[in-house]
């Protein structure tokens, strides 16, 4: 009878164990005396590391021992600080460091000069450091939901850059400096608190997606209506109006588009004067007729 009750209890407490908490992988490996290394995965293109949902709140010291690893996913975890030891994974081309508590970036992210891919949405950040800008070959940048109003203006040297997210911030204007990165092929400011389009926006001369939903826009600049690669216009939730005259000579957008993911014009819930909502209704065609036969009777 002892017996059988002792084996009872040796099940039901390895029954508890298996239930228990289970180490991160990097935690487990290093336990079981793998080295670090060991966690690399090589992929045809980039040695990659993934640390994803590990509900780290710091960063293991012999991560920056990692010298070769060129794709880091740090994201969705409880990280409050990024050391400056960021600096030393200099063979770094994506990073992504989205869904944590970060209130900044180290000025070290300047190091990682062949970083071409950045994400650092969903974080607590007020403020972009400067010396991101020395990261010349950065192609894709997001920096959505976060509580930033201001960019640095050597942004203007990210030239190369493609891509760029500032969805959910707190800018109140365009930041200039975004005038300048003329390779720019998306942009995404909805969500903030914009009341105005700068007419500087016809320096984006290789703009397809352009996004200003949910802001306080009262009307688009007629300079808008100059990029002619524009294929996604969306304006959505605004408080727009009326419509530029020129606005025909956007001859990418396709249709009026209602759904989020549809390229064309977004013009929904907006204040239209009349008779606007009416010619909308008919579709880009009619609008677009309306607008030039209005334009050549001015």
């Amino acid at each position: 009878m002892g017996t059988e009750h002792s084996k009872s209890e040796e099940r039901r407490s390895m029954v508890f164990l298996r239930k228990g908490p289970k180490l991160p992988a990097w935690e487990d490996a290093l336990l079981a005396g793998r080295e670090p290394k060991s966690l690399l995965k090589r992929g045809l293109r980039y040695v990659s590391l993934s640390l994803i949902m590990k509900g780290m709140t710091s960063t293991p010291d012999f991560l920056w021992g990692l010298h070769e690893v060129q794709k880091l996913n740090l994201s969705r975890n409880q990280l409050v600080v990024i050391p400056p030891s960021l600096g030393k994974l200099d063979r770094l081309v994506v990073l992504n460091l989205g869904g944590n508590c970060l209130k900044c970036l180290p000025k070290e992210i300047g190091l990682l000069r062949n970083l071409k891919v950045l994400f650092v949405n969903m974080n607590c950040l007020k403020e972009v450091p400067a010396e991101l800008s020395l990261c010349r070959k950065l192609e894709v940048l997001s920096l959505s939901h976060n509580c930033i109003s201001k960019l640095p203006l050597s942004f203007t040297e990210l030239t190369s850059l493609r891509k760029l997210n500032l969805s959910n911030n707190r800018f109140v204007q365009i930041p200039l400096c975004i005038f300048a990165l003329r390779n720019l092929d998306f942009l995404h400011l909805g969500s903030n608190k914009l009341e105005n389009i700068a007419e500087s926006i016809q320096y984006l001369v290789n703009l397809q997606i352009f996004i200003v939903e949910n802001n306080n826009i009262r009307s688009l600049p007629r300079s808008l209506c100059y990029i002619s690669t524009l294929e996604l216009l969306n304006a959505d939730y605004n408080a727009i109006q009326t419509l530029p005259d020129d606005l025909y000579l956007l001859r990418r957008l396709r249709r009026i588009a209602w759904n989020p993911m549809d390229k064309g014009l977004h013009i929904a819930h907006n204040p239209l004067s009349r008779p606007l909502p009416e010619v909308v209704e008919g579709g880009l065609d009619v609008l677009f007729n309306y607008l030039r036969d209005k334009k050549e009777h001015n």
